[in-house]
């Protein structure tokens, strides 16, 4: 009950909350169909109710958002409707139609109780998601891209985009290892989720992944097997199948189901229905290509066969007859050897004798040529010595003459005829001196005369006589 305070009629907040209630059930008694884009389910696994985030959308602008309720019962239902009617559980980022009530909780405040969705009005949403995709695909030319490339000859390295725990990916590899033909291949598993919301985010990822190191293998094969047709949506989604479309390498898909192609296996270089069926297209490929390789060795060895079977006949004939020709050759080269050894024999002493004479006749010459030439070289030397002796006689002459020049030269030079001319000699401390300048005034002085010595001593310098004669 509200009360009076300061003249006012005060209500509780749960009154308030109380009142609100009651407006909204006796508004609202009834459940409406509604349309609303599911942003996130928020299934919690503990209680088993979810707690739907709805929004609405206008241009990329949101015009309005409330918050609903899903009891438990009532979800397990609606998940099995949506597994039998879409093959895929109840998920994010759907669009549905939705009966649900309008409820007020006096703590919770305002949600919507959905109490059924319409699985086949999603079903219609996703597939005008789909067919928005396949759409969007062929007018940006990229539809066919991955189909365009080339498959090598014998595709034998495999990136595989699988889960390991996979019966698929078990099968595909049991199917790859086990041929009859003895056909090796090489693969490298690339771990990916291939169900539920994450299906096409994980599988992009691996795919980049795999890009950066597609110079290692030949293709792609995704491998799911074993889910049949159940969560497939994530396989629709217009990122996923452009970047499969646009991937470098040709991919291939073996997800497990025969029906509602999905737009990454419309995309993909070769979609097997099966994980079995694409090992098959796989080892198909080496057979189309050892079928014929073997027929060729079989023509090939056969052939030889018989080729060498038709030369060694030959060879037999040619050897038959090359024994007959060759001993005839050998009989008649026989006589040619021993006449022309007969020949030679007598030739050669004719020419034996022959070069006998040539020999002594050059001998002799030779002798006679050598004496000549010892007769003219030794005249020759004799004159060359007497040539010689002539100037050698003169050369001593000469010197002789030289030698009575220089030494009377080194007579006048004597100290003893200079002192005979009247000259003398000065010595300080035995050096000869000739200059004043290197005397000083009580320096002993030697004079030698042609006949003795005077001592002296040096009482005053003049060098100015020097200077006078200088002049003079």
């Amino acid at each position: 009950m509200p009360e009076s305070l300061a003249n006012k009629t005060v209500f509780s907040l749960s009154e308030i909350a109380e009142k609100i209630k009651q407006t909204f059930q006796y508004q609202y008694p009834s459940a409406f169909w509604i349309k609303a884009e599911m942003n996130k389910l928020n299934y919690y696994g503990k209680s088993g109710h979810c707690y739907p985030d709805l929004l609405e959308k206008r241009d990329g602008r949101l015009v309005a958002q409330i918050r609903a309720l899903i009891w438990k019962e009532d979800y397990e239902r609606i998940n099995e409707q949506f597994l039998r009617v879409l093959k895929a559980p109840l998920k994010d980022g759907i669009n549905i139609l939705f009966s649900a009530k309008i409820t007020f909780d006096k703590v919770y405040g305002l949600s919507l109780r959905i109490l059924d969705i319409d699985p086949s009005w999603s079903l219609g949403e996703l597939e005008r998601e789909k067919m928005a995709a396949i759409t969007r695909l062929r007018e940006t030319g990229l539809f066919y891209r991955n189909k365009s490339l080339s498959l090598p000859l014998l595709p034998q390295r495999i990136a595989v985009i699988s889960v390991e725990t996979s019966k698929g990916y078990a099968d595909f590899l049991t199917m790859l290892r086990d041929n009859p033909w003895g056909y090796r291949f090489f693969h490298w598993l690339f771990p990916s989720l291939l169900q539920g919301d994450k299906v096409a985010e994980s599988i992009m990822i691996q795919l980049n992944l795999i890009a950066r190191v597609k110079d290692h293998f030949d293709l792609v094969a995704i491998i799911r097997g074993g889910g049949g047709d159940v969560g497939l949506s994530g396989y629709n989604h217009f990122e996923l199948a452009k970047a499969i479309a646009c991937f470098p390498l040709p991919v291939m898909t073996g997800i497990g189901h025969a029906t509602n192609e999905t737009v990454a296996e419309m995309v993909a270089y070769k979609n097997g229905i099966t994980p079995t069926e694409l090992a098959g297209f796989l080892i198909q490929k080496f057979h189309d290509f050892s079928v014929p390789v073997n027929e060729a060795r079989k023509t090939i060895t056969g052939t030889a066969l018989r080729l060498l079977t038709k030369e060694k006949q030959a060879t037999g004939l040619l050897s038959s007859d090359l024994i007959k020709f060759t001993g005839a050759l050998l009989q008649e080269q026989q006589f040619e050897v021993v006449s022309m050894a007969g020949s030679i024999k007598s030739h050669s002493g004719f020419y034996l004798k022959n070069g006998r004479e040539n020999v002594a006749r050059t001998v002799s010459g030779l002798q006679k040529e050598i004496r000549n030439l010892v007769f003219i070289d030794n005249t020759e030397i004799t004159r060359t010595f007497s040539h010689l002796q002539h100037a050698v006689q003169e050369i001593l002459a000469w010197c002789e003459k030289s030698v009575t020049l220089a030494e009377k030269q080194i007579s006048l030079l004597d100290p003893g005829n200079v002192l005979a001319r009247g000259y003398s000699i000065t010595l300080k401390k035995g050096k000869v001196l000739r200059n004043c300048d290197e005397l000083l005034p009580g320096d002993l002085l030697t004079t030698l005369l042609q006949e003795g010595a005077v001592e002296s001593r040096v009482t005053a310098l003049r060098p100015e006589l020097k200077n006078n004669q200088d002049h003079e």
